[in-house]
């Protein structure tokens, strides 16, 4: 199923670390691919056009998967609201931030890093007030 011109359902419910511990990760309700695709022409979509092709490492996680990853217990990405971004390297994570800090939809936008792994998490509601928070976070 398509959520935008470049984006895939698929994309967003991808994960290795389901496939491996046997979670399906699906998403369950309409509201969850709902906000998937508002999530990608609002924020993915235009930053896609921009850069050209972005790769999602984290986007729907169901409540089993979002445990097993040590995911927030009220994580937005149980609701379809958010995804992490790789970063092919910092300087281009610079470039992604910056544009994203510029669009009128966004609820978080967090600069996080494992080690020498870095990652963009971006949210959006669909439903509801966006709070355009920014965070760096270090783990």
């Amino acid at each position: 199923m398509r959520l935008s011109n470049n984006f895939r359902l698929s994309e967003f419910t991808r994960s290795d670390t389901a496939k491996r511990l046997g979670i399906e990760n699906e998403c369950s309700s309409v509201e969850q691919v709902l906000n998937l695709a508002y999530l990608c022409h609002m924020v993915l979509q235009p930053l896609r056009d921009k850069f050209g092709p972005i790769r999602i490492t984290s986007g729907y996680r169901c409540p089993e998967l979002n445990s097993a990853v040590g995911g927030a217990s009220n994580s937005q990405h149980m609701r379809g609201e958010a995804a992490d971004i790789h970063l092919p390297s910092v300087d281009k994570g610079l470039e992604y931030l910056a544009f994203l800090k510029t669009l009128p939809v966004l609820d978080q936008l967090i600069w996080e890093r494992n080690g020498d792994i870095c990652w963009i998490h971006v949210s959006a509601k669909r439903l509801g007030k966006n709070h355009r928070q920014l965070r760096t976070i270090a783990h």
